[in-house]
Parts: structure tokens; C-alpha cells; sequence
């Protein structure tokens, strides 16, 4: 069974870090473009950033570029999401997502594997 599990999530106040984890089981995801994404009470899920299989593509939308930095250690099937000076608007829901091969696009559907979710609190 495939799963992908995230940790890391918390509560913070405006301007402190977090590292967000996901880790992977059931199949290997060397080959997979990682992607996280989020959602905010009310909004819809939307993309945060993304890497190919190959580290040599990243992909981050404008809101996060800058303060987040994704990296991937394939050795141990897990990605992480390191998140600076992080603002109140960054409160959400923090999903890890794969895709099978080395392209990255930042719509949801293109990926097929998702993780439950870590809650992120930023407090101002």
C-alpha cells in the first residue's frame, strides 16, 4: 500500500521556521516528481511547490518564493519542505503529493499519490 506521511506541522508565530516531512512507503518514489500543496479554511487546495525525480526542475509559486526551500533525499524515500519566516497567511493544511515521472505541474490532478495532511498555524 502506497502511503505518503507528513509531520512536521505546528504552531509558530509570524516570521519563525518550520520543516515539514513526508515521508514515503509502499513504492518507491525516486523517479516521482514531489509536490506539496495547501489549503486554508474556505479556499481551495492550492500549489506551494514542486521538484522532479531528478532535482534538476523546481517549480514555486510566488507567494512561498524566497521563504520555502523543498529538498528531496531519495536514499530515504522523503522530501521536506523547509518554511521561513513564515506569515500568518501561510495557515493551512500541508499536503505532500507525487507524480509518477519527471514533470512538474502545479495543477493537483497531475499527481497520484497524496498524504493526509499536516495543520500549520502561523499566529501574527
Amino acid at each position: 500500500q502506497v502511503q505518503l506521511v507528513e509531520s512536521g506541522g505546528g504552531l509558530v508565530q509570524a516570521g519563525g521556521s518550520l520543516r515539514l516531512s513526508c515521508a514515503a512507503s509502499g513504492r518507491t518514489f525516486t523517479r516521482d516528481t514531489m509536490g506539496w500543496f495547501r489549503q486554508a479554511p474556505g479556499k481551495e487546495r492550492e500549489f506551494v511547490v514542486a521538484m522532479s525525480w531528478s532535482s534538476s526542475s523546481t517549480y514555486y509559486a510566488d507567494s512561498v518564493k524566497g521563504r520555502f526551500t523543498i529538498s528531496r533525499d531519495n536514499a530515504k524515500n522523503t522530501v521536506y519542505l523547509q518554511m521561513n519566516s513564515l506569515k500568518p497567511e501561510d495557515t493551512a493544511v500541508y499536503y505532500c503529493a507525487a507524480r509518477r515521472g519527471n514533470a512538474v505541474v502545479t495543477r493537483d490532478s497531475g499527481y497520484d499519490y497524496w498524504g493526509q495532511g499536516t495543520q500549520v498555524t502561523v499566529s501574527s
